[in-house]
Formats: structure tokens, C-alpha cells, sequence
């Protein structure tokens, strides 16, 4: 077969970036639900409702270190009769007169509904006085059963991130495992003739492989296992080869060979493998010639080759792709609102997304925009929106930005 491609007479137009991001998203694979242990869920998303075991504090424990006592016994003086630090509760009932010490976390005995805080108090053996003003109600300084959580509740939805805090939390809730989807796997194919290991002695028409590379490092997360393959060859065999060697993945992404260029192979790769072309092209810059497949259950995204473009579309295509696989309640990146710090100029025909770097206030363009500069893009810690056919934007404007 010759491996040059043809042009179509008549394409169909670029999608719009949300259309094409709501087909993408339709494509997601459903992967199967597994149960983890609590502590090596990290970066997963719950796929199930949490709901609590246990009730949390399971009694009213002490917020301070003091003394636990009766409030109708203030201003004192007290006779302490014992302790109840944590995990050692103080067995006895707290009487009239009497008080315990209590540490932080610690059970408050029977008989006591306050704490004294230690600060506002004094004890010379066993005599305890109130040194500081008595507290006013309601600081009892005691942490009610219940207060955090009870049993039956609802702690988490489905499609929650699971983070540090969240860990902690199934793990007091009484979860030591969690319903998450299985890890995704991800191939990562590098494409293209001028392609040459990192490291290795160039030539002027060669290029150091960092696509693939750099594509593996956004999608690096705990729940998702990276397989890169490449660089492969501009030749039709050796691409189709390189999706077989993947036909493991639930997710293959290319960059490169995705446009219309005699040496683009990828769509006719996929073509003779019996892949269906989900879409191809979308109205952005950088990243129209982006293409969405699907062969089995593997979604295939063809990323264009030049190294800002495919970064921007590895960004809007498939970090939301993958998060909707391991299933995030939501897969979208969203943006914030910031100010320009300069005029910005008017726009083309396409919704674009501009390098700039962003202070915490105020957002400044890069003066580098070339989708094949990666300096503007290691630069760069935000994307600017500039809608199609926008007018030139006067400083001071508030703009859609996606923090990277």
C-alpha cells in the first residue's frame, strides 16, 4: 500500500472545543471497580458513596488539656480525684467538688460537662483553684460525640479525589478499603522520521524524542500506568506495529502524523487496524489537527506533533479523558478569572490558548506563542483563553485562565 496520504476533498469543519471535549468524553472507558486499601488510594476518585461505620468521636472527649469538672461547681476549689488521658478514660464519676485531669482527645468522665483549660488553673497536690476568669458558656472545651460525624452518614460522594485528607478520613470512618476503578493504562507512542534518542549525536534534520516524555509526565499520577513506546518510524508497518504492541492500553496517545501531511499516518495506521474515527480537527490553536478513535475498548488520541500543541491538547483532551476513565465527578479542567497586566491583541478565527505566567494576580503573556517553542512553554504556568475572532482586550481585563 502507499504509504502517502490524501488529503479529503471536503473535510468537515473543526468541532468547537466543548463539542469536541463532550465526544471525548462519551468514549471514556468504564473501568472495573476494585477495593484498595484506604492508605494506597491516593490520587484515585471513589466510586462508590462513603458512608461512615462508626460515629465520630465516638463520645464527648476533652478539645483542651485541664481538668474535667462540674460547671455548677465554679469557681471552685476542686479536689482531683484521677485522669483520663487518651486512650486511658478515667473509670470513675466526677462529684461535686471533684475534677479529673483530662488531655486532649481524651474520654470526659461521667459526672463532668466541662473542662477547665489548664492555663486557668493552679494545683498544688491534689487542690485545684481557678486562677483566670470563668469561662462563659458554651466553652466547655469539649468536643461532643458526634460533632465530626455519625454512623449512616454520608461523608463522600462518588467521583471524590482522593487526597491526604481524604484517606484519613475513610480510614476514621472505619474504611481499610475503598471502592475505586482499577489503575488505567496508558501507551504513550512517539512518531516521526526526525526523531532521535535523547542523548545521541544529531544531525541538522534530527530532533532529541521529548513528546513522549513530556506526555507521560502530565499524565503521571498514581492511578494511571504509562507504557512509551517509541520513537517510531514515518512508516505505515511500523506505526501499526506500534499500537499492536499497546492493544494492552485502555488509552493510546500519539504525537505526531495526525494532520494531512504526505508522512501523517496515523489515521491510515488506524484505518487498516479497523479503528473508527470517532473525530478529526478541532477550532483551536494551538492543536486543530487533533483526532479522536476508538478500536475495541481502546480510545486512541492523535495529539499533533509540534510540542506546545501537544502539550495544550494532552492538557484539554487527555488529562479530562483520563480522569473521566478512573471516574472523577469532574473530568474538566476549570478556569479562573485574572487580570491582564498588558493589552492583549485581537484574535484569529480560532479560540486560542496562550503561554503566559500568572502572579498570583495579574497574568502576562509570553511574547513567544509558536506552537513548536517549548522556552515560552517551561516559562509558562498558565494558558490565557482568547475567544475566536476576539477584539484586542485593554489591560486590566479580567480573562479565563487555566492554571498548569
Amino acid at each position: 500500500m502507499n504509504e502517502r496520504t490524501q488529503t479529503p476533498a471536503r473535510p468537515n469543519p473543526p468541532l468547537p472545543l466543548e463539542e469536541a471535549q463532550r465526544r471525548l468524553m462519551e468514549l471514556a472507558p468504564m473501568l472495573p471497580i476494585e477495593h484498595r486499601a484506604t492508605a494506597d488510594c491516593l490520587g484515585f476518585h471513589l466510586a462508590e458513596p462513603l458512608t461512615a461505620l462508626r460515629t465520630q468521636p465516638a463520645a464527648d472527649v476533652s478539645a483542651m488539656d485541664g481538668y474535667a469538672l462540674r460547671a455548677a461547681d465554679l469557681p471552685g476549689p476542686w479536689q482531683v480525684i484521677g485522669e483520663s488521658a487518651a486512650g486511658r478514660p478515667f473509670a470513675g464519676t466526677v462529684g461535686t467538688g471533684e475534677a479529673a485531669r483530662i488531655s486532649t482527645g481524651a474520654l470526659v468522665p461521667a459526672g463532668a460537662d466541662m473542662v477547665l483549660i489548664q492555663e486557668d488553673a493552679a494545683r498544688e497536690g491534689d487542690k485545684l483553684t481557678l486562677t483566670g476568669t470563668p469561662p462563659e458558656p458554651p466553652a466547655r472545651h469539649i468536643r461532643p460525640a458526634g460533632m465530626d460525624f455519625r454512623s449512616g452518614d454520608v461523608l463522600m460522594a462518588p467521583g471524590t479525589k482522593i487526597g491526604a485528607a481524604q484517606i484519613a478520613l475513610a480510614l476514621t470512618a472505619g474504611h481499610a478499603h475503598l471502592p475505586v476503578r482499577r489503575p488505567l493504562q496508558l501507551a504513550v507512542i512517539d512518531g516521526g522520521d526526525e526523531l532521535a534518542a535523547p542523548g545521541a549525536d544529531l544531525a541538522p534534520h534530527q530532533l532529541p524524542a521529548s513528546n513522549s516524555a513530556m506526555l507521560a509526565a502530565l499524565a503521571t499520577q498514581p492511578a494511571v500506568q504509562i507504557t512509551r513506546i517509541g520513537p517510531v518510524p514515518d512508516r505505515l508497518e511500523a506505526l501499526k506495529a506500534a499500537f499492536d504492541a499497546a492493544s494492552t492500553a485502555d488509552v493510546i496517545v500519539t504525537s505526531g502524523g495526525a494532520s494531512v501531511g504526505d508522512h501523517d499516518l496515523v489515521r491510515p495506521a488506524l484505518a487498516e487496524l479497523g479503528a473508527d474515527l470517532a473525530f478529526w480537527r478541532v477550532a483551536i490553536k494551538p492543536g486543530k489537527p487533533l483526532l479522536v478513535a476508538r478500536r475495541g475498548h481502546q480510545v486512541i488520541l492523535g495529539l499533533p506533533g509540534n510540542p506546545a500543541a501537544a502539550f495544550v491538547t494532552g492538557f484539554l483532551f487527555l488529562l479530562p479523558l483520563i480522569r473521566a476513565a478512573l471516574g472523577a465527578g469532574s473530568p474538566m479542567p476549570r478556569p479562573i478569572p485574572a487580570q491582564l497586566s498588558e493589552a492583549m491583541p485581537a484574535g484569529g478565527s480560532r479560540m486560542e490558548f496562550l503561554r503566559a505566567v500568572w502572579n498570583g494576580g495579574e497574568v502576562s503573556l509570553d511574547g513567544l506563542q509558536d506552537s513548536g517553542a517549548l522556552s515560552s512553554l517551561a516559562r509558562a504556568n498558565a494558558l490565557v483563553v482568547r475567544p475566536a475572532h476576539a477584539p484586542e482586550t485593554p489591560a486590566g481585563t479580567f480573562v479565563p485562565v487555566y492554571l498548569l
